[in-house]
């Protein structure tokens, strides 16, 4: 059952509209279903102070601490984005949050294939992106963004890290929030526009540990070492065996160890 309350409607930061909750199980969850019940607003946002089911990908959980990070979902409408170029929003959205880090003075932000977010070789922000698709189209995407952003202890998280603990720096949230959902949907605008091959090459660039030697596990748990290459135009990952053979693996199929 959904649980939500204390619900506030307000026009804060720029020109979107953000629906603020004080809980709620997801936003995502919260976004898609309100998307069924009424027409929304391109770039309408809902955060959450507190989310008490955050999903990941791999329906993993994301935790987050009420007043010290961020949490929240944006709703971007898309016309004419064909289903072949999915791939893209995915790319998108995580060069978004990069440049927005990097911007913020954030050091050493990377991509961790699909769309986690790194800093100094930890994870600082996690993203879900499900798309809504009609006769071949992508008519609108909700993208969940959790951000680690003051805190400065994780309980049984010893890869996770915070802007704060990277920086020394507290930030304040609605600055924060600003920069990131801003710079998320400007890359977003250009799809469509912008090169595909280009905005391909820039993700790839900035993928964490591209061309390093690292240890990978298959679902079976079987361990391989090799090197990241890139991407196909559908986002699977491209890896480099000890035999220097190529192959690809789509989510969920392969699982990076560092």
């Amino acid at each position: 059952m959904k649980r939500f309350y204390n619900v506030t409607l307000t026009h804060i930061l720029y020109a979107v509209k953000i629906i603020k909750l004080n809980a709620i199980d997801s936003t995502n969850s919260y976004l898609i279903n309100l998307a069924k019940n009424e027409v929304l607003e391109d770039q309408t946002i809902v955060l959450a102070n507190k989310q008490i089911s955050g999903r990941g990908q791999q329906g993993a959980a994301w935790q987050s601490i009420p007043q010290q990070s961020l949490t929240f979902s944006i709703f971007n409408r898309f016309y004419g984005l064909s289903v072949s170029d999915i791939s893209s929003i995915a790319f998108a959205t995580s060069l978004g949050v990069q440049k927005a880090l990097k911007k913020l003075l954030i050091p050493k932000v990377q991509i961790k294939w699909p769309n986690d977010i790194m800093s100094q070789s930890k994870k600082v922000a996690g993203i879900l992106i499900e798309n809504q698709v009609k006769q071949g189209k992508i008519v609108s995407s909700v993208i969940g963004i959790g951000l680690n952003v003051n805190e400065e202890h994780f309980n049984n998280l010893p890869q996770a890290t915070s802007m704060r603990l990277t920086t020394g720096v507290k930030y304040n949230l609605d600055e924060v929030l600003h920069e990131v959902s801003e710079a998320v949907f400007s890359e977003l605008k250009s799809l469509g526009t912008n090169s595909f091959s280009e905005l391909k090459m820039s993700y790839e660039a900035n993928l964490f540990r591209k061309e390093t030697i690292s240890v990978f596990e298959t679902p079976n748990k079987t361990r391989f070492n090799g090197k990241i290459k890139g991407v196909t135009n559908t986002g699977e990952l491209i890896i480099e065996n000890e035999e220097e053979v190529l192959n690809t693996y789509q989510l969920k199929k392969i699982k990076l160890l560092f």
